[in-house]
Protein backbone atom coordinates (compact mmCIF):
# COMPACT_ATOMS: atom_id res chain seq x y z
CA UNK A 1 0.00 0.00 0.00
CA UNK A 2 1.33 3.18 -1.27
CA UNK A 3 1.14 5.91 1.16
CA UNK A 4 0.58 9.48 -0.14
CA UNK A 5 0.48 13.05 0.24
CA UNK A 6 -1.56 16.11 -0.81
CA UNK A 7 0.14 19.28 -1.29
CA UNK A 8 -1.93 22.29 -2.90
CA UNK A 9 -0.65 25.44 -3.51
CA UNK A 10 -4.02 27.10 -3.26
CA UNK A 11 -2.97 30.37 -4.32
CA UNK A 12 -1.31 29.40 -7.46
CA UNK A 13 -4.20 27.15 -8.33
CA UNK A 14 -6.83 29.96 -7.46
CA UNK A 15 -4.79 32.12 -9.91
CA UNK A 16 -4.20 29.94 -12.53
CA UNK A 17 -7.81 28.45 -13.80
CA UNK A 18 -8.67 25.96 -11.01
CA UNK A 19 -11.23 28.13 -8.90
CA UNK A 20 -13.64 25.86 -7.72
CA UNK A 21 -11.18 22.71 -7.49
CA UNK A 22 -13.09 19.84 -5.65
CA UNK A 23 -10.63 18.67 -2.94
CA UNK A 24 -12.70 15.32 -2.33
CA UNK A 25 -11.57 14.22 -5.74
CA UNK A 26 -7.96 14.98 -5.20
CA UNK A 27 -8.56 12.44 -1.78
CA UNK A 28 -10.13 9.96 -4.24
CA UNK A 29 -7.33 10.22 -6.41
CA UNK A 30 -5.17 9.49 -3.81
CA UNK A 31 -6.90 6.66 -2.39
CA UNK A 32 -7.02 4.86 -5.36
CA UNK A 33 -4.63 2.57 -7.11
CA UNK A 34 -3.96 0.72 -3.97
CA UNK A 35 -2.73 3.35 -2.48
CA UNK A 36 -3.96 5.60 1.41
CA UNK A 37 -4.07 9.10 2.23
CA UNK A 38 -1.68 9.56 4.53
CA UNK A 39 -0.82 13.42 4.64
CA UNK A 40 -3.25 16.06 2.90
CA UNK A 41 -2.22 19.72 2.93
CA UNK A 42 -3.28 23.27 1.62
CA UNK A 43 -1.34 25.96 1.71
CA UNK A 44 -3.90 29.87 1.15
CA UNK A 45 -3.66 33.37 2.57
CA UNK A 46 -5.69 35.10 4.13
CA UNK A 47 -6.07 39.07 4.37
CA UNK A 48 -6.86 39.74 8.41
CA UNK A 49 -7.46 43.06 7.71
CA UNK A 50 -9.86 42.50 5.03
CA UNK A 51 -11.33 39.52 7.71
CA UNK A 52 -11.91 42.01 10.65
CA UNK A 53 -13.80 44.87 7.99
CA UNK A 54 -15.41 42.02 5.27
CA UNK A 55 -18.24 39.92 6.70
CA UNK A 56 -19.06 38.53 3.17
CA UNK A 57 -15.24 37.93 2.60
CA UNK A 58 -14.64 36.60 6.02
CA UNK A 59 -17.97 34.08 6.22
CA UNK A 60 -17.05 32.75 2.04
CA UNK A 61 -13.42 31.98 3.60
CA UNK A 62 -14.19 30.12 6.47
CA UNK A 63 -17.03 28.32 5.15
CA UNK A 64 -13.85 27.18 2.16
CA UNK A 65 -11.62 26.23 4.94
CA UNK A 66 -14.61 24.43 6.77
CA UNK A 67 -14.89 22.38 3.45
CA UNK A 68 -11.48 21.93 3.09
CA UNK A 69 -11.27 19.85 6.32
CA UNK A 70 -14.24 17.48 6.01
CA UNK A 71 -12.40 16.66 3.16
CA UNK A 72 -9.81 15.60 5.35
CA UNK A 73 -7.36 18.71 4.68
CA UNK A 74 -4.81 20.46 6.96
CA UNK A 75 -5.29 24.48 6.27
CA UNK A 76 -2.18 26.12 6.31
CA UNK A 77 -2.54 29.96 6.08
CA UNK A 78 -0.27 32.35 4.91
CA UNK A 79 -1.47 36.08 5.88
CA UNK A 80 -1.16 39.01 3.24
CA UNK A 81 1.60 41.51 4.15
CA UNK A 82 1.39 44.54 2.81
CA UNK A 83 4.58 46.56 1.83
CA UNK A 84 4.44 50.54 0.97
CA UNK A 85 7.64 51.80 -1.59
CA UNK A 86 8.77 55.23 -1.33
CA UNK A 87 6.10 56.25 -3.49
CA UNK A 88 3.42 55.38 -1.42
CA UNK A 89 2.42 52.46 -4.08
CA UNK A 90 0.99 49.37 -1.92
CA UNK A 91 1.55 45.76 -2.77
CA UNK A 92 0.69 42.75 -1.03
CA UNK A 93 2.50 39.34 -0.63
CA UNK A 94 1.28 35.88 0.91
CA UNK A 95 3.62 33.50 -0.19
CA UNK A 96 3.63 29.88 0.98
CA UNK A 97 6.06 28.44 -1.06
CA UNK A 98 8.51 27.46 2.11
CA UNK A 99 6.06 26.77 3.89
CA UNK A 100 4.68 23.92 1.41
CA UNK A 101 8.79 22.97 0.65
CA UNK A 102 9.70 22.70 4.33
CA UNK A 103 6.44 20.02 5.15
CA UNK A 104 6.63 17.70 2.25
CA UNK A 105 10.77 17.44 2.94
CA UNK A 106 9.85 16.59 6.81
CA UNK A 107 6.71 14.48 6.24
CA UNK A 108 8.15 12.46 3.31
CA UNK A 109 10.04 10.26 5.18
CA UNK A 110 6.82 8.55 5.75
CA UNK A 111 5.54 8.73 2.31
CA UNK A 112 5.62 6.75 -0.91
CA UNK A 113 4.41 9.12 -3.31
CA UNK A 114 3.20 12.33 -2.92
CA UNK A 115 0.91 14.48 -5.34
CA UNK A 116 2.20 18.41 -5.79
CA UNK A 117 -1.21 20.58 -7.06
CA UNK A 118 0.45 23.79 -8.57
CA UNK A 119 2.30 24.82 -11.77
CA UNK A 120 4.86 27.27 -10.17
CA UNK A 121 8.06 26.05 -11.73
CA UNK A 122 10.03 27.25 -8.02
CA UNK A 123 9.00 24.21 -7.16
CA UNK A 124 11.23 22.23 -9.34
CA UNK A 125 14.70 21.96 -7.01
CA UNK A 126 11.23 20.24 -4.08
CA UNK A 127 10.13 17.69 -6.71
CA UNK A 128 14.10 16.66 -7.28
CA UNK A 129 14.67 16.62 -3.95
CA UNK A 130 11.33 14.26 -2.99
CA UNK A 131 12.91 11.55 -5.72
CA UNK A 132 16.10 11.66 -4.04
CA UNK A 133 14.54 10.53 -0.89
CA UNK A 134 12.80 7.67 -3.20
CA UNK A 135 9.14 9.74 -3.51
CA UNK A 136 6.75 9.31 -6.55
CA UNK A 137 6.27 12.87 -7.39
CA UNK A 138 3.03 13.46 -8.93
CA UNK A 139 2.25 16.93 -10.56
CA UNK A 140 -1.36 18.08 -11.39
CA UNK A 141 -1.91 22.06 -12.85
CA UNK A 142 -3.86 24.15 -14.51
CA UNK A 143 -2.77 27.31 -16.87
CA UNK A 144 0.48 28.62 -16.89
CA UNK A 145 2.27 25.23 -16.04
CA UNK A 146 6.36 25.48 -15.57
CA UNK A 147 7.52 23.29 -18.14
CA UNK A 148 10.59 22.03 -16.19
CA UNK A 149 8.30 21.10 -13.72
CA UNK A 150 6.22 19.41 -15.91
CA UNK A 151 8.87 17.54 -17.05
CA UNK A 152 10.59 17.12 -14.01
CA UNK A 153 7.77 15.15 -12.25
CA UNK A 154 7.15 11.19 -12.59
CA UNK A 155 3.71 12.24 -14.01
CA UNK A 156 2.10 15.14 -15.05
CA UNK A 157 -1.63 15.87 -15.51
CA UNK A 158 -3.56 18.61 -16.65
CA UNK A 159 -6.04 19.29 -13.74
CA UNK A 160 -8.54 20.23 -16.57
CA UNK A 161 -8.53 16.79 -17.32
CA UNK A 162 -9.09 14.89 -13.83
CA UNK A 163 -12.57 13.65 -14.45
CA UNK A 164 -14.70 15.89 -11.67
CA UNK A 165 -11.64 17.97 -10.68
CA UNK A 166 -13.07 20.85 -12.02
CA UNK A 167 -16.82 21.00 -12.55
CA UNK A 168 -17.97 21.30 -16.31
CA UNK A 169 -19.85 24.68 -16.29
CA UNK A 170 -23.92 24.24 -17.89
CA UNK A 171 -23.79 20.40 -17.14
CA UNK A 172 -27.08 19.12 -15.61
CA UNK A 173 -27.22 16.96 -13.31
CA UNK A 174 -28.47 13.40 -15.61
CA UNK A 175 -25.99 14.54 -17.97
CA UNK A 176 -22.40 13.31 -17.49
CA UNK A 177 -19.22 15.03 -19.68
CA UNK A 178 -15.91 14.42 -20.33
CA UNK A 179 -12.98 16.21 -21.04
CA UNK A 180 -10.16 14.61 -22.64
CA UNK A 181 -8.00 15.40 -26.07
CA UNK A 182 -7.18 14.44 -29.45
CA UNK A 183 -5.46 11.41 -29.75
CA UNK A 184 -5.77 11.29 -33.51
CA UNK A 185 -7.54 13.17 -36.42
CA UNK A 186 -7.84 12.50 -40.08
CA UNK A 187 -8.65 16.14 -41.32
CA UNK A 188 -9.96 14.69 -44.36
CA UNK A 189 -12.20 12.31 -43.12
CA UNK A 190 -13.27 13.85 -40.74
CA UNK A 191 -12.81 11.64 -37.93
CA UNK A 192 -10.41 10.84 -35.07
CA UNK A 193 -10.53 9.54 -31.57
CA UNK A 194 -10.35 11.65 -28.02
CA UNK A 195 -8.48 10.53 -25.10
CA UNK A 196 -10.10 10.93 -21.46
CA UNK A 197 -9.24 10.02 -18.12
CA UNK A 198 -11.99 7.66 -15.60
CA UNK A 199 -10.97 7.16 -11.66
CA UNK A 200 -11.83 4.73 -9.96
CA UNK A 201 -10.85 2.70 -7.00
CA UNK A 202 -8.23 0.67 -9.18
CA UNK A 203 -6.67 4.30 -10.22
CA UNK A 204 -6.69 6.49 -13.08
CA UNK A 205 -7.32 5.00 -16.72
CA UNK A 206 -7.06 6.58 -19.57
CA UNK A 207 -9.72 5.53 -22.11
CA UNK A 208 -10.56 6.10 -26.14
CA UNK A 209 -13.62 7.30 -28.09
CA UNK A 210 -14.31 7.57 -31.79
CA UNK A 211 -15.99 11.12 -32.69
CA UNK A 212 -16.53 12.86 -35.90
CA UNK A 213 -16.69 16.28 -36.35
CA UNK A 214 -19.93 16.35 -37.51
CA UNK A 215 -20.62 15.58 -34.05
CA UNK A 216 -19.21 19.00 -32.61
CA UNK A 217 -19.12 22.78 -33.73
CA UNK A 218 -16.49 22.89 -35.89
CA UNK A 219 -17.91 20.61 -38.78
CA UNK A 220 -16.86 24.28 -40.72
CA UNK A 221 -14.04 24.76 -38.97
CA UNK A 222 -12.29 21.43 -37.91
CA UNK A 223 -8.56 22.30 -37.70
CA UNK A 224 -9.24 22.81 -33.81
CA UNK A 225 -9.08 18.71 -34.04
CA UNK A 226 -5.69 19.44 -35.47
CA UNK A 227 -4.46 22.08 -32.85
CA UNK A 228 -2.14 20.75 -30.28
CA UNK A 229 -2.99 21.79 -26.31
CA UNK A 230 -6.80 21.47 -27.33
CA UNK A 231 -9.07 20.55 -24.65
CA UNK A 232 -12.46 19.49 -25.38
CA UNK A 233 -15.63 18.87 -23.56
CA UNK A 234 -18.22 16.17 -24.98
CA UNK A 235 -20.85 13.33 -24.17
CA UNK A 236 -20.78 9.80 -24.70
CA UNK A 237 -23.73 8.29 -26.63
CA UNK A 238 -24.01 5.19 -28.53
CA UNK A 239 -24.09 5.41 -32.43
CA UNK A 240 -26.95 5.51 -34.52
CA UNK A 241 -25.76 2.22 -35.96
CA UNK A 242 -25.08 0.47 -33.11
CA UNK A 243 -26.07 0.57 -29.68
CA UNK A 244 -23.22 -1.42 -28.30
CA UNK A 245 -20.71 1.26 -29.46
CA UNK A 246 -19.92 4.57 -28.31
CA UNK A 247 -18.72 7.82 -29.70
CA UNK A 248 -18.01 11.50 -28.56
CA UNK A 249 -21.07 13.90 -29.13
CA UNK A 250 -21.60 17.36 -28.37
CA UNK A 251 -18.31 18.33 -28.56
CA UNK A 252 -17.31 21.60 -27.82
CA UNK A 253 -13.24 23.38 -27.20
CA UNK A 254 -13.06 23.68 -23.83
CA UNK A 255 -11.59 27.36 -22.61
CA UNK A 256 -9.57 27.58 -19.73
CA UNK A 257 -9.75 31.15 -19.53
CA UNK A 258 -13.73 30.91 -18.36
CA UNK A 259 -12.12 29.57 -15.46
Amino acid sequence: MLKTGIYVDAENVRLCGGYGMRYDVLVELANSDNSVMLRANSYLAEDRERTKTDGEYRQKLYNYHDILRQCGFKVIKKYVQRYVDDEGVVTTKANADMDLAIDAILQSRNLDRIILVTGDGDFLTLVTALQNKGCRVEVIGFNNVSNVLREAADFYLSGFLLPGLLPIQGAKDNEEWQRGTVAHYKAERGFGFMNYHQLSSLGMEMRTVFFHCSKSLYENDAHVFSLPGNIFEFQITPTSKNANKFEATDIRLFNADDY
